[in-house]
């Protein structure tokens, strides 16, 4: 399917809600009391959002019920569930930053596809996630295996800045995940292609686009839904390895990362959409409650 230019109506707006005291807040109780602490306190802060937040309330009872097929009550209780994961996944996020690392665990599943990746000659590699599980705590993996730095994550830096700038000051340092911005110009391809020919790993998210982009259309949990273009564009024309990499949340403060290897053909972009899709259904099958596209996926109100 040929991409499209997306309608006038706004999907994303690439920021996330927030503020810097509540940062801080988490951020002293992860310090001092640990992460359980502030998990506590999320039980209050998830209900508030619960109650209050209609929008959103809106698209993920259209998730859980219409996509999923939950009861009515099983859906209700996944509303609630969901914002309490999704608080725990910026409570880890922070206690990461703040070099608490160690009080996670950690399991690899496909990770010698992302070495193979890394240790082949002459050839760049591409990863693409979504916003599903915690992709922002991958760095301790990456830590593991690019010891050279290679990895590259592709983003719009469209996030306050006074809370980046917070969680920069709290960061370990020793290993600084590096960046490609999107730019209007498009000059950001070039980047990508520059890095991929020195043996880089560039690093997309493959399921939110933004209004006036380029989108194509996959199938997802029986519907049809956008997504952007460019990371399947990019992909399949450049002839460089393409894995699916998804960090998932687990009970006991344990992680877990799946790196799978995308099957398509070369220059077939819908292909490639079709088989993340595929396996971007596997794991909300599996993890259902770690779905976080806060906006109209579907183009449905419930």
């Amino acid at each position: 399917m040929q991409s499209k230019e997306a309608s006038p109506r706004t999907k994303w707006q690439g920021k996330s809600k927030g503020t810097v005291l509540g940062y801080k807040i988490f951020v002293f109780l992860i310090k001092h009391l640990g992460v359980r602490s502030a998990y506590f306190l999320l039980i209050f802060v998830a209900f508030y959002y619960f109650l209050f937040e209609r929008k959103s309330n809106q698209v993920l009872y259209y998730y859980f019920r219409k996509r999923l097929g939950f009861s009515r009550l099983r859906t209700i209780l996944a509303l609630y569930q969901n914002y309490f994961v999704f608080g725990q996944t910026l409570i880890d996020k922070v206690a990461i930053f703040a070099q608490l690392q160690d009080k996670f665990t950690y399991e690899f599943d496909g990770v010698e596809h992302l070495y193979n990746l890394l240790e082949q000659p002459n050839k760049g590699g591409i990863l693409i996630s979504a916003h599903i599980g915690n992709f922002e705590v991958a760095e301790p993996f990456f830590r593991e295996i690019d010891v050279n730095y290679q990895i590259h994550t592709v983003t719009t830096d469209m996030e306050r800045s006074a809370i980046k700038e917070y969680l920069e000051s709290i960061t370990d340092k020793k290993y600084e995940a590096k960046f490609v911005y999107v730019k209007e110009d498009l000059s950001h391809i070039f980047e990508i292609n520059d890095l991929l020919q020195k043996e880089n790993i560039i690093c997309f998210t493959g399921d939110r686009y933004f209004e006036g982009t380029k989108y194509l259309t996959g199938n997802l949990l029986g519907k049809q839904a956008k997504f952007p273009a460019g990371p399947f564009l990019i992909a399949s024309r450049l002839g460089v390895p393409v894995i699916f990499v998804y960090v998932m949340k687990e009970k006991n403060l344990h992680y877990h990362l799946y790196a799978r290897i995308a099957e398509a053909k070369h220059r077939d972009a819908q292909e490639l959409l079709n088989a993340f899709t595929e396996n971007m259904e596997q794991m909300l099958l599996k993890y259902p409650l770690q779905w976080f596209n806060y906006f109209d996926f579907w183009e449905k109100e419930a």
